[in-house]
């Protein structure tokens, strides 16, 4: 070994392969390579365990327990908690202690059980037994055991434990069929390449004697991206190179189909592989009701500290008099004399913080938490939503944003199988200018009754029916349809061309199998793809052999595809599709102007449209793009690059053969929610990788432009007529001369007295928009706010011939404006997922394009019209349960602790509790938590049948309507009066009272004794009624359960007080509740003060609501009075049928 070897192998040893490098090197078969090589150097990886749990039996505890008080409430309470611990407090430790210990109890039980399930998957999953070539046999081991560089054999019908290199398959062509509906949610079969120098290896014993190294890139999540190269060394010679790309690439998770069995070599493993990088947790989204309910915390937080304040400072002014500050009952000891002011002033502050702590809701959270969790199921129940065709429910990936449904201001949409069905079928062929249409040919299954194909225009010459069979043959080729084959009963497998069809075509892109099938119905027909030989069937039942030589792939960059074949004559043919505007600029020859005329009427009908072109290839030309290909795919670094530079090389000097147009159909009642969106308050924007004229047709058909919008178009056409600069004056000009300064919120089209508009923008001009500009002129100024202001006067905006980026762009452009609206983004497809996950709500169809956008979302349906109810139903009852319940909790509280305030003047400071202490626990744990749980889970204040037909509805809990201050500061001012009822009731039916001879505090002509606690029990008994009957009065849907709820939490404070002041509990050092509670219920006048006091209380609450619905009612309030008046009179109606029966009869 030389110097340089001896060099290298000490860098990598001391600093690692992975650290300086971005490629690694896999040993096949973890051998070492052959004399003369590079050194081996044995490189560690991860084994092949998958860990999806997040804690472990010795972790869980305490990262449970540091992950808990990560939270802001949660760590207040432990410091409240710890506090009374550490000094002398007013209050048991266990006041804060036990609803703090009940919250991060539940709160562990709840995220330990759920971890808990994901242990038991990970352990299935890491002990599931693969095989593994060892020595030339084939031995079995646990899938956690898998090592990097093994050697695997997976069985039809098998899972690949891990990312793998297809080495060899039990087919003879090296192929073999893979779904990877796991990954994607793609159920079609889907072909992938062993590497043509080691398919020969098909036993266990010849993959033994393999030698080869591969060199590829480091993990990442991409699952359609790889790059790599795999070193063969046969007979001790140098290694022969071989690129290795996507299609040698196996993925952890996927399933192989209709191959017997496969040799293959682990390449990533365990954590690394892409499988695993994709299921990394993505970014938290946090609600608008969370972020009030922070706010609202961080205010209750300073009253605490300012009552706090308030009660320290005024106990040293009432102190100042010495007769005060150690009366002759309270001496204080000589440690308490010595100590300095500050010190017992500041002790004094805690102290006072520790007996108002109450009026931050410890308790709210969990309900909260509780309220999301269970209130989502209804959301799986709704049967409503249910897809019968594909047997399928919406999902619920998150919780945490159900009230963020009724808060949506802009919903972002996908065009193709989000508006529309993704349900391909192929209308027209047009080559040079002849118009064929083929009967009723809709995703590979030819409809009954369907006829000979029609033929417009008059018929092609020689030279044309040449052009024509040409064009077919171009559609039969260029793509990458399978042919899956199905099993007769005695088990063979038979073609299309074998009689009878027994076979049906399948791919990943609902485009090519209708085109495939288009092609069959005009009479050329795909057979299959064998020994790399594709076979067509003429129109003269002849079979056509072509030889596969090269598949130039799809991407949504060059917005094109191509095949090289070989003609059975030798010729080589280079066949392409595409875009039309990846197509024309391409051509030289061809009836490019009567195709591109038939392009343009398509598109304006709302077909999706693809242009076809070859051109023929000399064999040194071949040989050149061979070459050229080659170079591209052997780079480890920039290889999209080079290969994206060779495709353009390679992919030019076409001769136009013609074009054809798809229908992809409107889902079923996809324009009436648009509508209903609309009338909802929401703007809508249609986001699409589709051309302008299709993009255009599908709105109008779905009725988000209508007849009257005016269109205003921002595209690259306009653009380089006029500057971007003019073009967006322009349009500002227009929008705002009507309106003025105003926006079209209000309106969202539902008035005839104002122009609609809508906006149509490209992807270019887009980029141009947001391109940040160096020189902008004075009047110039910043095109992103011109570009928003001219958007928030549109009714509708389309940005067609989007990349999936941009579309997060444009999410993220919304979310970022001065107004920051609630924004939801919906689509089918993956280049959907950056904008799902960018927008506050991210929803996914299950549709055909995969499941990765519904992987990806916060809610999953499985169809666009399903999106009406989830918004306009769901969406407004969770908003308007959690808002009540919100608001709700701190109003309680407020009543809660505001009285225990006021005690302080009436005993001097003194830090003396109102209320004993286990009524101070049990306040928001038990007497008052149960009723607001099931309102936040059940209220309907409108018929969900109301709120479907009249979508205006949603406008009235708008822009988190209901959690605004104004309404926040009434809630709190009702809870402090309430609170100074309470106290200030009470203390007036102390002042009527006597002096008994013992110094015992009787009421006047009653035998009842007061003192200390029984005033804070009559309080807190107010207490508990008033806040309870007040969440009924706010209650309009009404069941069983309500009634049980509510009455049975009145009746449980009733028996739990009796029995814990009517019983001497031997496990407490002394009862001052002993019989307190039996004495004031047998007062008169007590009983007579609880009713009073409560309806006081509820009085001022009930008479501004009475008066707010009869001056200005809400869109909501009007519907609840009209539906109360429906029912009223119904039931007359038939009280007066049941007289008027009874007095005939």
């Amino acid at each position: 070994m030389d110097f340089s070897s001896l060099r290298s192998l000490i860098t990598r040893y001391c600093t690692g392969e992975e650290s300086w490098v971005d490629s690694r090197t896999v040993y096949i078969g973890n051998k070492v390579p052959p004399p003369g090589t590079e050194a081996y150097i044995l490189q560690r990886f991860p084994d092949n365990r998958i860990v999806s749990s997040k804690y472990t039996f010795w972790n869980f505890i305490p990262k449970n327990l540091f992950e808990q008080f990560r939270r802001i409430a949660n760590f207040y309470f432990l410091i409240i908690f710890l506090v009374q611990l550490i000094i002398d407090t007013p209050t048991s430790p266990m006041t804060s202690g036990l609803p703090l210990f009940f919250v991060i109890t539940v709160t562990a039980i709840k995220q330990g059980y759920e971890d808990w399930i994901r242990h038991k998957a990970d352990n299935a999953v890491n002990q599931c037994p693969v095989h593994v070539i060892q020595r030339g046999k084939v031995e079995r081991k646990q899938s956690q055991k898998l090592q990097v560089g093994d050697i695997v054999q997976v069985k039809e019908n098998e899972t690949f434990p891990c990312d793998l290199i297809l080495l060899s398959t039990s087919r003879e062509d090296g192929t073999c069929f893979v779904t990877t509906a796991s990954l994607d949610g793609e159920s079609s079969h889907k072909t992938y390449y062993a590497v043509q120098d080691t398919k020969a290896f098909n036993t266990a014993e010849e993959v033994e004697t393999l030698h080869a190294t591969i060199e590829c890139e480091q993990p990442q999540p991409d699952l359609y991206k790889f790059v790599g190269r795999i070193n063969i060394y046969l007979d001790r010679n140098e290694p022969i190179a071989r690129p290795l790309g996507s299609e040698n690439l196996l993925l952890r998770g996927a399933t192989l189909k209709n191959t017997e069995y496969i040799h293959a070599v682990a390449i990533y493993t365990g954590m690394e592989t892409k499988m695993a990088l994709n299921y990394q947790s993505k970014s938290q989204k946090r609600s608008a009701v969370e972020k009030s309910m922070n706010a609202y915390l961080i205010v209750y937080l300073c009253i605490l500290i300012s009552k706090a304040l308030i009660n320290t400072v005024l106990k040293y002014v009432w102190q100042a008099n010495p007769n005060r500050d150690e009366p002759w009952y309270n001496q204080k000891t000589e440690t308490e004399r010595q100590r300095h002011v500050l010190i017992r002033a500041f002790t004094d502050f805690l102290a006072f913080m520790v007996l108002f702590n109450y009026i931050i809701p410890v308790s709210m959270y969990v309900t909260v938490e509780m309220q999301k969790f269970l209130g989502s199921y209804f959301i799986l129940w709704d049967d409503d939503m249910f897809d019968e065709e594909l047997g399928e429910r919406p999902l619920v990936n998150t919780s945490d944003l159900n009230e963020e449904l009724g808060q949506v201001e802009y919903v972002f949409t996908d065009k193709t199988g989000t508006l529309t069905e993704n349900n391909m079928e192929l209308r027209e062929c047009c080559v040079d200018g002849h118009v064929y249409v083929p009967h009723a040919i809709c995703n590979g299954q030819i409809l009954p009754g369907a006829a000979e194909m029609d033929m417009i225009d008059s018929s092609p010459g020689i030279d044309g029916k040449e052009r024509e069979e040409l064009f077919f043959r171009a559609l039969c080729l260029c793509h990458t349809v399978q042919v899956k084959e199905e099993e007769t009963v005695d088990g063979i497998k038979r073609g299309i061309h074998q009689g009878k069809s027994t076979s049906f075509y399948i791919s990943s892109s609902p485009d090519e199998v209708a085109l495939v099938e288009g092609m069959k119905r005009l009479g050329f027909t795909y057979l299959r793809l064998k020994d790399s030989h594709m076979e067509i069937l003429n129109r003269e039942e002849e079979m056509e052999r072509f030889e596969l030589l090269e598949v130039l792939n799809f991407d949504s960059v060059r917005r094109r595809m191509s095949v090289i074949v070989r003609s059975s004559s030798g010729e080589y043919y280079l066949f392409c599709k595409g875009a039309d505007s990846s197509i024309f600029p391409r051509v030289v020859s061809g009836k490019v102007e009567q195709v591109r005329a038939r392009v343009e009427h398509n598109a304006v009908e709302g077909l999706r449209t693809l242009c076809v072109a070859y051109k023929k290839l000399t064999h040194e030309e071949y040989e050149q793009t061979c070459h050229l290909l080659s170079s591209a795919k052997l780079c480890l670094h920039e290889c999209d690059k080079k290969l994206a530079e060779a495709y353009d090389v390679i992919e030019k000097d076409f001769i136009l053969l013609g074009a054809t147009a798809v229908e992809d159909r409107l889902q079923d009642k996809a324009a009436d929610t648009i509508e209903s969106l609309h009338k909802a308050g929401m703007k809508v924007w249609v986001l699409t990788g589709d051309k302008m004229e299709t993009a255009a047709a599908t709105c109008y058909a779905s009725r988000l432009f209508h007849r009257n919008t005016q269109i205003l178009e921002l595209t690259t056409k306009r653009t380089e007529e006029q500057s971007l600069h003019d073009v967006l004056f322009d349009l500002s000009r227009t929008v705002l001369r009507q309106h003025g300064s105003m926006t079209r919120d209000i309106f969202s089209g539902l008035s005839g007295d104002y122009q609609d508009y809508g906006l149509i923008i490209d992807g270019a001009t887009l980029s141009a928009v947001l391109k940040p500009t160096r020189d902008v002129t004075s009047n110039g100024g910043n095109y992103k706010e011109i570009f928003l202001e001219i958007c928030r006067n549109c009714s509708a905006v389309l940005c067609c011939r989007m990349a999936p980026l941009q579309k997060a762009q444009i999410v993220k452009l919304i979310k970022a404006s001065k107004e920051h609206p609630i924004t939801l983004a919906i689509g089918d497809g993956a280049n959907d997922v950056s904008m799902i996950l960018e927008a506050h709500v991210g929803i996914g169809i299950m549709g055909k394009e995969g499941r990765q956008a519904a992987r990806n979302s916060d809610y999953a349906i499985t169809k666009f019209k399903h999106l009406k109810k989830m918004l306009l139903v769901h969406g407004h009852y969770y908003y308007i349960r959690i808002a009540e319940l919100v608001q709700y909790f701190f109003y309680k509280n407020v009543c809660f602790i505001f009285p225990q305030f006021l005690y302080q003047f009436f005993c001097g400071f003194s830090q003396q509790p109102l209320y004993d202490t286990a009524y101070l626990t049990l306040y928001n744990i038990s007497f008052t938590s149960l009723p607001i749980l099931l309102y936040s889970l059940m209220e309907q204040h409108i018929n969900m049948d109301i709120l479907k037909r009249d979508p205006s509805l949603y406008r009235d809990i708008a822009k988190n309507s209901l959690l605004r201050w104004p309404t926040f500061i009434y809630w709190t001012l009702l809870g402090v009066f309430n609170a100074v009822v309470f106290f200030f009731g009470a203390v007036f039916l102390f002042d009527n009272t006597t002096f008994t001879s013992n110094g015992q505090l009787m009421a006047t002509n009653t035998q009842m004794m007061f003192g200390n606690w029984t005033f804070g029990t009559l309080v807190f008994t107010v207490l508990v009624f008033t806040v309870t009957l007040k969440l009924a009065l706010d209650t309009h849907y009404w069941t069983w359960i309500n009634h049980f709820v509510i009455w049975g939490s009145l009746l449980f404070y009733v028996i739990f007080s009796l029995l814990w002041g009517g019983i001497i509990w031997p496990f407490l050092n002394y009862q001052r509740m002993y019989y307190v509670f039996m004495q004031m219920l047998s007062s008169g006048p007590a009983w007579l003060s609880i009713i009073l006091l409560i309806i006081v209380c509820l009085l001022p609450d009930v008479v501004k609501k009475v008066l707010c619905r009869a001056l200005w009612p809400t869109t909501t309030e009007r519907i609840q009075t009209k539906r109360q008046c429906l029912t009223a009179e119904q039931s007359t109606i038939f009280m007066l049928s049941q007289t008027s029966s009874s007095v005939s009869f």
